[in-house]
């Protein structure tokens, strides 16, 4: 029998270096002991992926731990797991594994947000206020690159030139403090980490101007992100009455938007005004010039032996006719 070969053990930087190696550290948390994270833009619906959640629980039960951070005041507040918390409780787990570590609030808020806006079914506003709660931490951070998740992002010359472009590509958004440099790095960064631009993060975030009411609409894919964000230049008032047309009518069409940003002190008008521009910035509907006559109408005419195409003829000759008796 061959000798067994001793396992080769490679070193890692750390050991090379002489550094301390930490390893996250899993422990079973009472369920009861974890509050939410404070402002959590993501929500725990009770749907059909929920079940499939609960039932694997059930069996296998949590199988990656949740993150979580100490209180003050004692007990935990989580930082990602939110979902796997829900359906833990609803399998009926008391306890579930936790990796657990101290964070600031701006640290928080980055992890939390890394940790859940890949996810395929985020929502549009799911996305929209977890980019503006870490757009706010990495504006207000300034040069402070140490809250991104993992990745350092050096100020050089080509971040500048990428700032530039972000800052010369429109004012589309007039009602946010968007172009100064804090801004502008800022949503660049969330965008690189989020793999988007950041002009495609400021986007997100206009959302966070739009009433409930049509937050949903974006979110139920009725009204694209485009149109969107540029209802959320609009008032609230204004906002509510274009939600109320689309309730009425059933649709919202970019021109008609368009129609209300072209029109002078838009924010003046009246709900009748707006409702006569929407209106009219719709096309008019041609008439249909399309004939059709059922085979049913035709047998009245026509003998049983005739084929189609010789009713076809007979009715084009009669047509031939009638167009030379009406020309004289």
């Amino acid at each position: 029998m061959a000798a067994k070969r001793q396992k080769i053990h490679f070193e890692s930087v750390e050991e090379l270096l002489g550094a301390p190696i930490t390893k996250d550290v899993t422990e079973e948390i009472q369920i009861d002991q974890i509050r939410p994270f404070k402002d959590h833009p993501f929500k725990v619906i009770d749907d059909s992926r929920m079940e499939e959640l609960v039932k694997s629980i059930a069996v296998n039960g949590v199988l990656t731990p949740v993150m979580l951070r100490p209180c003050a005041e004692g007990g935990y507040e989580m930082v990602s797991g939110h979902r796997r918390m829900h359906a833990a409780r609803l399998a009926g787990l008391k306890t579930i594994p936790a990796v657990i570590k101290e964070m600031d609030d701006d640290t928080a808020v980055v992890a939390m947000v890394d940790a859940n806006v890949q996810r395929e079914e985020v929502l549009p506003s799911e996305r929209a206020f977890a980019f503006k709660m870490k757009f706010d931490v990495l504006k207000r951070q300034g040069k402070r690159n140490d809250l991104s998740s993992g990745t350092e992002f050096p100020m050089s010359d080509e971040d500048d030139s990428i700032f530039e472009d972000e800052a010369s590509s429109g004012t589309e958004f007039p009602k946010s403090d968007t172009n100064s440099r804090e801004a502008l790095r800022a949503r660049t960064l969330v965008g690189k980490e989020a793999g988007i631009s950041g002009r495609q993060v400021q986007k997100y975030i206009a959302l966070t101007d739009l009433i409930p009411e049509m937050l949903d609409v974006v979110d139920s894919k009725k009204i694209g992100l485009n149109m969107a964000v540029d209802i959320s230049h609009f008032d609230k008032e204004l906002q509510s009455w274009i939600y109320e047309y689309f309730s009425e009518t059933g649709f919202i069409r970019p021109v008609q938007i368009e129609a209300l940003k072209n029109t002078e002190n838009v924010e003046n008008i009246t709900r009748t005004v707006m409702t006569q521009i929407m209106r009219d910035a719709l096309p008019e509907n041609k008439p249909s010039r399309k004939v059709s006559l059922s085979e049913k109408k035709l047998d009245k005419y026509f003998p049983p032996h005739f084929s189609a195409k010789e009713r076809e003829m007979v009715i084009l000759g009669l047509l031939e006719k009638w167009q030379q008796e009406n020309e004289q």
